[in-house]
């Protein structure tokens, strides 16, 4: 029995976004059936990395959910789908904008045959204003929220994030938006209502700091290796033995546990590090100190020191150094679950963590219309000759 034992969850998405937030829910005991095209499903299923011929990806993706195949452009398909949803309680999908309506299944269609329907969209620019109908992915939308613009170096092209960061923050919102929907009907006693989730609104809402310096000041935030600019001493450092580590002193606080850890306490009363903004404005002067003290020491000397403080400093981790690190380990943060074609494969394990009712991994993900028998029976009634004749025409 999970946290969420008894709330059904259709998810027609692919890809990452969506489907991250609907297993988001699956590993908290949602039924989560996973309603894919039945020729191919899911391009994840096919994305790499490899391992020989197959595919790894969607072992994590797809897991803890129940994949049916349906194809909803047909009337046969439209009219099941409808169905189950009578007796569902979510709709996650991220099809482009109009789509569902434009098959005859659009929320509309959906409150017909169930009034108390939580329908969540997941697009690139949302369900409204001039960009509604344009394709919206990952790293694209990233660079229109305004992320990529200050990431970089000043005197090299912006870069974007090395993997799908955006779209696994729309499923993070995702996730929140449908369990306050979820809360309002069933809590408080609310009706079904629409989620609407743009890619690039999910990562714009982190960007206060650009909207108040601009707003207020005129400046427009460029590039740079650095933090933020709002806080100093921080950064990227080397030490002596050559590894990356990271840095940062955003209170006051921190600024007098690294004096004490650098043994330059004088520096606290320095006129030109003595509060935040002399910081911040003598940053260079200051950043050569930190970098020169840093050098100085090997990574497993400094890290002792630092410690020893209560200096926030972290060695910056490959994933190698991840699957070799006591935290994770005590933390279950990388699980190995047996896989029918790779034999076992290891994927993040589940957050947050409950004390009560934890979260559970059951299965990795499944293969195309595994469950086609099991969810069928129980959601319409149907038999095995009936699949069979679905399947020959091509609905399922």
């Amino acid at each position: 029995m999970g946290m969420l034992t008894g709330v059904t969850v259709l998810d027609l998405s692919t890809v990452i976004a969506a489907p991250f937030a609907a297993g988001l829910m699956a590993d908290f005991g949602a039924e989560v059936i996973k309603i894919e095209m039945p020729n191919g499903g899911d391009p994840f299923r096919r994305l790499g990395p490899f391992h020989g011929k197959d595919a790894m990806r969607f072992a994590c993706m797809g897991r803890n959910k129940k994949s049916v195949t349906l194809d909803l452009r047909t009337e046969k398909g439209k009219e099941m789908f409808l169905k189950m949803v009578e007796k569902t309680d979510v709709i996650i999908e991220n099809f482009r904008t109009g789509t569902l309506d434009k098959w005859g299944i659009g929320y509309d269609k959906m409150k017909e045959a169930n009034k108390d329907i939580i329908l969540s969209h997941v697009t690139g620019y949302g369900q409204t204003g001039p960009y509604a109908k344009l394709p919206g992915f990952g790293t694209p939308v990233t660079a229109f929220s305004g992320m990529t613009y200050i990431t970089g170096y000043p005197d090299r092209p912006p870069v974007s994030p090395s993997f799908s960061l955006t779209d696994y923050i729309a499923g993070l919102y995702t996730c929140m938006g449908t369990m306050m929907a979820l809360y309002h009907r069933d809590v408080l006693h609310g009706k079904g209502q629409e989620v609407d989730v743009s890619l690039y609104e999910s990562v714009f809402r982190f960007m206060e700091i650009l909207c108040a310096d601009y707003d207020k000041n005129g400046i427009i935030r460029e590039r740079k290796p650095k933090l933020s600019g709002t806080s100093s001493p921080g950064g990227t450092y080397e030490t002596k033995d050559h590894k990356w580590v990271v840095l940062v002193c955003s209170t006051d606080r921190t600024w007098e546990y690294l004096t004490t850890a650098m043994n330059k306490e004088e520096l606290r009363s320095n006129p030109h590090f003595n509060t935040m903004k002399n910081r911040v404005a003598n940053d260079p002067e200051l950043d050569a100190i930190v970098s020169a003290w840093i050098g100085s020491y090997d990574y497993k000397d400094l890290k002792a020191i630092v410690d020893k403080e209560g200096v926030p400093v972290n060695l910056i981790y490959s994933i190698k150094d991840i699957f070799e690190d006591p935290q994770y380990a005590a933390r279950h943060d990388v699980v190995e679950m047996e896989h029918p074609q790779l034999g076992t494969i290891k994927m993040p394990g589940i957050a947050p963590v409950f004390s009560e009712t934890p979260g559970e991994i059951k299965w990795v993900g499944p293969e195309l219309g595994a469950h086609n028998a099991e969810v069928y029976k129980a959601y319409l009634g149907l038999e095995a000759s009936d699949l069979q004749a679905l399947k020959a025409e091509g609905v399922i």
